[in-house]
Formats: C-alpha cells, sequence, structure tokens
C-alpha cells in the first residue's frame, strides 16, 4: 500500500462522513419545518466499502427511511458527533499520510 492509496482512503472516508453530516443537518430541518404536530422519517445514511486493487476505502451510498421514528434532535446530535469524529480520525490520517510523503520527497532530494 503507498502513501497515496492511504490519502484516497482517508479522502473518501472524509468525503462520506461529510455525507452523514449533511443527513443530520436535512433531517432536523425537516423535522423544524413541518412543525411540532407533523412527522417526518429519519433518513439514515448508508455507506459501502469501495476496493480498488489493494486499497479498500468506505463511501456514501445513499439513504434509507428508517420506519417508524420521527427526528429526534438528540438523536441528530449523537449522529453529528460521531460523524464529526470519524471526520477527524480520517484527517488525522491524511495529514499522517501528507507528513510521509514530504518526507519521503525530502529525502529523495538529499
Amino acid at each position: 500500500m503507498s502513501v497515496f492509496d492511504v490519502l484516497q482512503a482517508a479522502a473518501g472516508g472524509m468525503e462520506a462522513q461529510r455525507a452523514a453530516l449533511d443527513v443530520a443537518a436535512r433531517n432536523v430541518a425537516a423535522a423544524e419545518a413541518a412543525g411540532p404536530k407533523g412527522g417526518y422519517e429519519r433518513l439514515v445514511p448508508q455507506f459501502r466499502l469501495v476496493r480498488q486493487g489493494e486499497t479498500q476505502s468506505v463511501a456514501f451510498a445513499g439513504t434509507r427511511a428508517q420506519r417508524g421514528s420521527d427526528v429526534d434532535v438528540v438523536t441528530e446530535m449523537i449522529a453529528v458527533m460521531n460523524a464529526s469524529r470519524a471526520y477527524e480520525a480520517n484527517a488525522s490520517v491524511f495529514d499522517a499520510g501528507k507528513q510521509l510523503a514530504e518526507r519521503t520527497i525530502e529525502m529523495g532530494r538529499l
């Protein structure tokens, strides 16, 4: 696995978590628009594993409606926290891969 594979996998994970954050924001906005007496089924993000040769990454695969469940702000805040932490973890991996690539280039110059 090369450094570029690590960067690509981390970037895919960050993109998937950004999409999950968008779904949570959409859920809250739709619930607020429906009002206190209106109902809105919660959308749940779906992910899939993408394999490209030896590299694996996660991709956003759309949403599905969670039947029998209206949007709850607390549930959505937990989803936001989880997606935010996963995004930060992928960003850390991406940063480490970037530093590794930079150091490899510096070593080649010597």
